[in-house]
């Protein structure tokens, strides 16, 4: 029998069955689901992590649910993850992320937890910023590499992707030219190394999609057919580590808009002529409607020359104030700044309301 974990808006949602006939049914309901993980040497064992109500586990495969100790009991569990290698007992280890940005790790089936405070004390950390609410930011993902036991990978969102190769003790921060704004990270365990990086770089000058063969030492980014460069979701053939699938939209705002989103898993050629947007959004601005530096207060679509003299009027202000473009954006963050005349684009608006999938 097949199990399916959907996790919606407000509830999750098992779906279990096979030939033909499929029965769903919801759980956790109305603890917004975010994250979730199974225990892959024990797929009856799955983890999922809500929006202000903790962490919640189940032994038998999504029938019956109980919260993961009191130790996270009211946080906003953003990412979790069981390792493949460290076991204690009959569970692996378990690590959670949260929102403000930390890591937690347990080693008895999530009834006790220990932050591992090496995370926030990088030197990056203290610019890490999330543009809808710049005052904080989250842990989006986190990997665990398939060939070294304690080797692990978060993505904060917005800021860094970062390394540990001991089990969360000890944090290697991020690399030059690697991603700022990782939506989701995936390793092969037939390529150890390999990392493959879908991220909201695309549409702030940098990237949307990364891959390193090192282990995230260095970066490259072979976008050759992408028309669309914000990217959140990532799949990579679990037969062949050369065929990677990847959801993709034009801005930040067509991926998450209830109200107009749209994505590709090929992306869309874009035919109309003209200028660009200059504020690297990537379309025409004619065909512009969908920016998402519209919803920005007295910013929209613009030719590259209008931004540049709109940029050029940008003062720099004592820590604490705003930039002058009105984004939200702090001045001790101008790299933050989509219109900041640095042009060093470094995180997407976004947001977490993808639905997550795990099959066991």
């Amino acid at each position: 029998m097949t199990t399916i974990y959907l996790a919606s808006h407000d509830s999750l949602i098992c779906v279990r069955g096979g030939n033909g006939h499929w029965e769903a049914r919801r759980q956790l309901h109305g603890r917004a689901p975010r994250s979730l993980a199974v225990d892959r040497h024990r797929p009856e064992r799955v983890w999922c992590g809500t929006a202000g109500d903790g962490l919640w586990r189940s032994v038998d495969a999504g029938a019956s649910w109980h919260r993961a100790g009191a130790g996270l009991a009211a946080a906003h569990v953003s990412a979790v993850a069981v390792s493949p290698h460290e076991r204690a007992g009959e569970d692996g280890v378990v690590y959670a992320g949260t929102d403000p940005s930390a890591l937690f790790r347990s080693e008895d089936g999530g009834a006790t937890w220990e932050e591992l405070t090496a995370l926030r004390a990088l030197p990056s950390a203290s610019s890490w910023s999330f543009p809808p609410r710049p005052e904080t930011s989250h842990v989006r993902w986190i990997t665990l590499d398939p060939s070294e036991g304690t080797t692990l990978y978060v993505c904060i969102e917005a800021g860094a992707l970062v390394r540990s190769r001991d089990g969360g003790r000890t944090w290697l921060d991020r690399m030059p030219g690697g991603p700022l704004d990782t939506h989701t990270l995936e390793v092969h365990p037939e390529v150890p190394g390999r990392l493959y990086s879908a991220a909201g770089d695309g549409v702030m000058g940098g990237h949307g999609y990364n891959e390193s063969w090192d282990g995230g030492d260095s970066w490259t980014h072979p976008e050759g057919g992408l028309e669309h460069h914000y990217l959140y979701g990532l799949a990579v053939d679990p037969g062949d580590p050369g065929t990677v699938v990847v959801s993709a939209a034009e801005s930040p705002r067509a991926a998450h808009d209830p109200g107009r989103a749209s994505a590709t898993s090929t992306g869309v050629r874009v035919t109309s002529r003209g200028a660009r947007c200059g504020t690297g959004c990537r379309k025409p601005v004619a065909a512009c409607g969908r920016c998402w530096r519209h919803t920005l207060p007295n910013r929209g679509c613009s030719t590259p020359a209008a931004i540049a003299a709109s940029s050029a009027q940008a003062t720099p202000a004592s820590a604490g104030k705003r930039c002058a473009c009105q984004s939200r954006y702090p001045w001790s963050m101008p790299s933050l700044c989509p219109f900041s005349t640095s042009g060093a684009h470094t995180a997407a608006p976004g947001g977490s309301s993808t639905p997550a999938i795990k099959l066991t």
